[in-house]
């Protein structure tokens, strides 16, 4: 769905995406025609030098002598305006720069929650790096056109009107001969925006590749030394930087083409302004003061247009960076949360039902079919099969991070999709197999669970769940930092304090993914200890291969290729032919191993 959504932002126009863009960021807009308003006098303000040296020429050195007065009174004046358009231009600057950061800081933080809205399924379909590229990389491309070349788009525009205006007024043939030799160049420029445009649309996609490329190596560091893959990661790297490198050089080199065409254009129109101007001066058309001030306006004309190609290439890189990042805000979250609409659970024992639920991932082959079942409250549930089998897409629509492709999963009788992620993250907690952990403290982590959790209540659910040894092994207790991902605990560590996390924010299902696969067996007997008390009263599921769960639960459900193929308790399905008998075989014949 997000490529999708992509594609067809790549396709939209320059103009509709800034449009979209802009209306998602109300902040730039508020207080703009002030920002305009100083624009046009700092614009308006730089045409008093030409108009000052014409009056000087013509009016302050006369043939009877200078008028020294005159010449004093236009000095002062073009004094008075430059610094007028100087604070014009810095209060301009000042205003463009808060209004972009504000406006582009709401567009980043909905970029990032718009991230989180959206489905695993989704999630997992875009490569993390180019993700986090979208809301990073891109805005601050977005950024820099906006505080930059939006300021010389709004002033360049301004100084081709006011200079227009003033030469057509000193002299219609001459500013006729300037628009000749621009127009064919103006006409020229909307094709190079598209092909700059899909440039950089190739630039930002390429960048995306080379962060995700880098972050993943960076995060897969321990995978690549065992495997001894760094040459293999070295050169996909390689590969994703070097293509990267491509994109820039093809886009800069249009870039580089299209900068001298303004400058030999430039030339063409000052050589065409001085013989025709003599021409005219001789006639007596033109006086010499007006000709040296239609001089002074031509560079005040050909400077925006000498900078559009550098202001062009900003733009078309922003309007690709917005292009992107609309990419991700328009892509519509497949798992909605209802909001204010939705069913706001009470506290309590809590009962799931799946009705005929069928389950596919996009192009793949059913994962879960016709799984229709009830699970009493307080239920201690055990879910086995082979690896495939479906039991972890199982738990991930029970927790609602997807949604069934066809039938429902209800909770206390309301369908999922109808119950408010407030109320439903609050009730149901999943403990995943890699329980990940953010860079801090492990009391900052077990606090995760419940936020406003103090210090004793967190060392007492460490009490509850026998873990009060192992804290005090830690070298820092509580205050143990816990590094990136976790990476200073061990993955049984990690687990732990998953778990821990788990049962403060004591919710009414727990639902745990192998939680203890990677616990060692003295661990392990203290957690079924724990656990124990902890699944007292509340539903409580949990998927695994370990004997050991499937023993202690009050009934086992067993799936197979994506169906419910038994459910009993463990002693009625080990000694009944089947899968279950199958698997408890092998796990009694891996115990003896």
């Amino acid at each position: 769905m997000t490529a999708e959504v992509i594609r067809g932002n790549s396709e939209r126009s320059a103009l509709a995406t800034i449009r979209q863009g802009l209306s998602l960021t109300p902040e730039f807009r508020k207080g703009l025609v002030v920002t305009l308003l100083l624009a046009v006098v700092a614009t308006i303000g730089k045409i008093i030098v030409p108009i000052a040296v014409q009056q000087t020429i013509d009016t302050g050195l006369r043939t009877g002598g200078p008028d020294t007065a005159y010449i004093t009174w236009a000095i002062l004046v073009c004094a008075g305006a430059v610094l007028l358009t100087a604070a014009a231009g810095y209060v301009m600057n000042v205003r463009l720069y808060k209004a972009t950061e504000s406006s582009l800081a709401t567009l980043r933080v909905r970029g990032f929650r718009h991230v989180h809205d959206l489905s695993v399924l989704t999630q997992n379909t875009e490569r993390r790096g180019a993700l986090v590229s979208r809301v990073t990389n891109d805005i601050d491309q977005i950024s820099t056109f906006m505080q930059w070349g939006g300021l010389m788009i709004i002033v360049a525009f301004g100084q081709l009107f006011v200079a227009t205006v003033l030469m057509f007024v000193y002299s219609w043939q001459l500013t006729l001969l300037v628009w000749l030799c621009f127009i064919p160049l103006m006409i020229a420029l909307p094709r190079f925006q598209r092909l700059l445009s899909r440039a950089y649309t190739t630039v930002r996609e390429r960048t995306g590749d080379m962060l995700a490329a880098v972050s993943e190596s960076v995060v897969g560091a321990a995978v690549i030394r065992a495997y001894a893959s760094e040459r293999r990661t070295a050169e996909r790297i390689d590969q994703a930087v070097d293509a990267n490198r491509r994109a820039q050089t093809r886009a800069q080199t249009i870039v580089g083409f299209v900068f001298p065409l303004t400058e030999i254009v430039a030339a063409v129109a000052i050589a065409g302004i001085v013989l025709l101007g003599v021409r005219l001066g001789l006639s007596g058309e033109i006086t010499q003061g007006e000709l040296v001030a239609f001089l002074f306006l031509i560079t005040l004309f050909v400077s925006p247009l000498q900078t559009a190609t550098e202001v062009l290439n900003e733009a078309q890189n922003a309007v690709a960076g917005w292009r992107r990042v609309l990419g991700v805000i328009d892509t519509p979250p497949d798992v909605a949360d209802p909001g204010d609409e939705g069913v706001e659970l009470p506290r309590g024992p809590i009962s799931i039902a799946f009705e005929d639920v069928h389950f596919s991932y996009p192009g793949g082959v059913p994962v879960l079919r016709e799984v229709t079942l009830e699970i009493p409250p307080r239920s201690r549930v055990a879910v086995v099969g082979e690896t495939g089998s479906g039991k972890t897409t199982f738990a991930k629509l029970l927790t609602r991070l997807m949604d069934p492709g066809a039938g429902r999963v209800t909770v206390d009788g309301h369908d999922l999709r109808h119950i408010r992620f407030s109320s439903l993250r609050e009730r149901i907690v999943m403990v995943p197999q890699d329980g990940f952990l953010f860079d801090g403290t492990l009391e900052a982590n077990i606090r995760y669970g419940k936020p406003s959790a103090t210090t004793d209540e967190i060392r007492l659910a460490m009490t509850e769940l026998g873990l009060t040894d192992w804290l005090e092994g830690l070298p820092a207790g509580l205050d143990t930092a816990v590094g990136q991902r976790g990476e200073s605990l061990s993955a049984g560590e990690r687990q732990l304090v998953a778990l821990a996390r788990a049962y403060l924010a004591d919710p009414d299902l727990l639902l745990l993914d192998e939680a203890t696969s990677a616990v060692d067996p003295a661990t392990e007997v203290r957690l079924a200890r724990a656990l124990e008390g902890v699944t007292r009263g509340r539903t409580a599921i949990s998927i695994a291969h370990r004997l050991s769960t499937a023993e202690n639960a009050d009934e086992v459900l067993v799936f197979d290729e994506g169906r419910l193929v038994q459910r009993g308790h463990h002693t009625e399905l080990a000694g009944r032919p089947g899968v279950y008998a199958d698997l408890h075989a092998s796990w009694i014949s891996a115990a003896h191993s």
